[in-house]
């Protein structure tokens, strides 16, 4: 097969990805303003978002993990031409998210103490207890808000959540700025005022999403509500079958990133504040992957629903090759300009030399986290999860973390060390994922 018979798949890509990267990296442009606007205040207080954040994203990971359940049954209920089919996992899908969301809420308010346990600075802690109370709320309306999204993506219809997600940054730097710093009639919150613009914005987003869809033709015979016996428990089941698995996918990726926040909180706050705007930074190119990740579930999916398993693996391929390439950019871009962006979040030398270092690993990892992300998107079109579930964990906990503890030592190479940690159980995931996904789209062509 010829390299065109993949690049001319790009424009397709590009098509379907754009919406869904600008909307993820809309959930990154919330922490951004936040860290931004908290950066002002200075290093504790931009520690104690990223310890606040920390418990928030693992919530996250598993609420997230769920509801990408819906986008590979929907897809391939659409390539089938099967509205009723769609329909049943979306309404399911919804029902499961808002379950989600509440479960979600009570275990973060339940899980307070444990900042307390994990050896961070005492005046971190203390600002950040009262920031995840609030931020634990808005898991409510954001885990809807994926369900909507996850259905709306599986239709291959992604611009609608990107136009929500922007409209409601703007609704989060708003309420950031009057109630961070008190501006006009509003309090001074500081990192509180934070908290509350994540919530209103996140309420915003899911109201202004589920207008719109509600209002296009496209969607109108999947709003369709049959009554109680609409609802099936063997819904239920599908949906968990492979949403549980995605939940703890990227449950297994957040939590090693999360564990760089413990261990780099351990070595002192700069350290932790260092680690904050390298991975801000690092997750907002991330979010790239993570669009071509959910195209490559959407085009995955739409193919097996047709049946067609030779244009399955070479759109696949495409996806991966076109992933490779943008993150080649980015790493490109933070080896050029690693002094250059530490500043814009913070004014004090050792985080931003710290932050500089950092960014030169990231720049390494980008490739490998790309197309990790890409490769498992693949593989949950294919509704294939559990294998790849096994080995995410033997990447990231198996290889990555020992290799995090080790050499993020303050004895052996600090902060930077535990990215290095990082890098390795991304490589590792990567190799396998792609070596997975090669056996079974040559399985599914040769019809063993």
């Amino acid at each position: 097969m010829q390299f065109s018979d993949y690049t001319k798949e790009f424009g397709t890509n590009l098509k379907i990805a754009f919406p869904i990267m600008l909307g993820q990296l809309g959930h990154i442009l919330v922490a951004l303003a936040d860290n931004l606007m908290v950066g002002q205040l200075g290093a504790a207080q931009l520690a104690a978002v990223s310890l606040g954040n920390s418990l928030v994203f693992i919530a996250l990971s598993i609420g997230i993990g769920f509801s990408f359940a819906i986008t590979p049954l929907v897809a391939e209920a659409d390539g089938q031409g099967n509205i009723e089919k769609g329909r049943l996992h979306f309404h399911h899908g919804v029902i499961m998210c808002a379950v989600n969301g509440v479960l979600l809420f009570v275990t973060l308010l339940i899980a307070k103490p444990v900042l307390y346990m994990l050896d961070q600075p005492p005046e971190v802690v203390a600002l950040a207890i009262p920031y995840l109370e609030i931020v634990a709320l808005s898991m409510i309306p954001l885990m809807i808000f994926q369900a909507f999204k996850q259905f709306a993506d599986g239709l291959s219809q992604t611009k609608y959540a990107m136009y929500a997600t922007i409209l409601a940054n703007i609704v989060n730097v708003l309420f950031n700025y009057v109630l961070i710093y008190g501006i006009w009639i509003f309090p001074r919150l500081e990192v509180e005022g934070a908290a509350w613009g994540t919530l209103i914005s996140r309420f915003f987003m899911l109201g202004l999403l589920i207008f719109m869809l509600s209002r296009k033709r496209k969607f109108k015979s999947y709003f369709f509500w049959d009554g109680a016996s609409h609802i099936r428990l063997s819904e239920f089941k599908t949906l968990i079958k492979l949403g549980f698995p995605t939940a703890l996918q990227m449950l297994f990726e957040v939590g090693v990133f999360t564990a760089a926040i413990f261990l780099s909180g351990i070595l002192g706050t700069n350290a932790q504040a260092a680690n904050q705007i390298a991975l801000n930074l690092a997750s907002m190119t991330f979010m790239i992957a993570v669009g071509l990740g959910v195209t490559g579930t959407i085009r995955v999916g739409n193919q097996k629903g047709k049946r067609d398993y030779p244009n399955l693996r070479r759109i696949a391929f495409s996806i991966f090759i076109l992933c490779f390439l943008i993150e080649a950019v980015f790493a490109v871009g933070f080896i050029v300009l690693k002094d250059w962006l530490p500043p814009f979040y913070i004014d004090n030398p050792e985080v931003i030399f710290m932050a500089a270092q950092l960014l030169v690993v990231a720049a390494l990892f980008q490739l490998s986290d790309g197309v990790q992300v890409t490769i498992l998107g693949a593989l949950r079109g294919l509704q294939d999860v559990n294998i790849p579930t096994v080995i995410c964990f033997i990447a990231y906990w198996v290889i990555g973390f020992p290799v995090m503890w080790y050499f993020g030592k303050e004895a052996q190479m600090g902060v930077q060390g535990i990215w290095v940690g990082l890098l390795v159980g991304l490589t590792a995931s990567a190799t396998m994922l792609y070596f997975r996904f090669n056996y079974l789209s040559k399985k599914l062509i040769s019809g063993v």
